[in-house]
């Protein structure tokens, strides 16, 4: 934790920095980190650039912090509903995961790509949302969030692949050949549960989560892709 967020921790000072924070969000959404100076930012912000540098140091420290926030959002979307059972817990992560993607653009290419110029702080933070990620998956499938590291590995393919499919889909026009929220959801889960399977043939310890009438049930998985009842 750098000056700047230890000074942002307490009463008034919390809230100034959450609306800070907020602002930088939307001013980086739509232009690019290196066309935005202080003052840019502090013009935006109504207040006097000086307080930028009090709470964030410099740019690049109030940068990583709208980072940071993000992907404490995204972590908190992703890992909610704590309480449901495994394969519901699953589908609510992915749902999550997407819903933040479909509605924070920027700042999900951002985490995903490493910000800017594949910034090594933000790839750091980056790594560290994607060890929660498959945590939480994890946890969900298995009850545990350490697995043996082949189950681990592959687990991390699949999510390298939910980011690659969710960053073709959030920059895909609006039309209606863009499949919504709850279609690409079903079929990244659907691949999950191909990847459980897989796992538990190099790694018995791991078996897969019950098949139709259980958890991950293939069809109910499937349904919103095909069309099936």
């Amino acid at each position: 934790m750098n000056m700047g967020q230890q000074r942002g921790t307490t009463g008034r000072s919390q809230v100034r920095r959450a609306e800070l924070i907020a602002t930088g969000r939307k001013l980086f959404a739509d232009t690019a980190y290196d066309a935005l100076s202080v003052d840019d930012i502090a013009r935006h912000a109504g207040v006097a650039k000086g307080l930028i540098y009090y709470y964030f140091d410099s740019k690049r420290g109030y940068y990583l912090a709208i980072v940071e926030d993000s992907v404490a959002e995204l972590v908190a979307r992703a890992g909610a509903d704590t309480d449901l059972p495994g394969a519901e817990r699953v589908r609510r992560t992915v749902d999550g995961y997407l819903h933040y993607a479909e509605h924070h653009r920027a700042a999900y290419r951002t985490i995903v790509t490493g910000g800017i110029g594949s910034d090594a702080e933000v790839l750091a933070i980056r790594d560290t949302v994607r060890e929660q990620l498959v945590a939480t998956i994890a946890e969900g499938a298995y009850g545990r969030r350490i697995l043996p590291p082949i189950a681990r590995l592959a687990l991390v393919g699949w999510l390298s692949g939910v980011e690659g499919t969710t960053l073709d889909w959030i920059g895909a026009p609006d039309t209606a050949g863009r499949p919504d929220r709850t279609r690409l959801g079903a079929l990244l889960v659907r691949q999950l549960r191909a990847t459980l399977e897989v796992i538990e043939e190099f790694v018995p310890e791991c078996p897969a989560p019950p098949g139709p009438d259980g958890p991950l049930a293939p069809l109910g998985d499937l349904a919103p892709v095909t069309g099936s009842p």
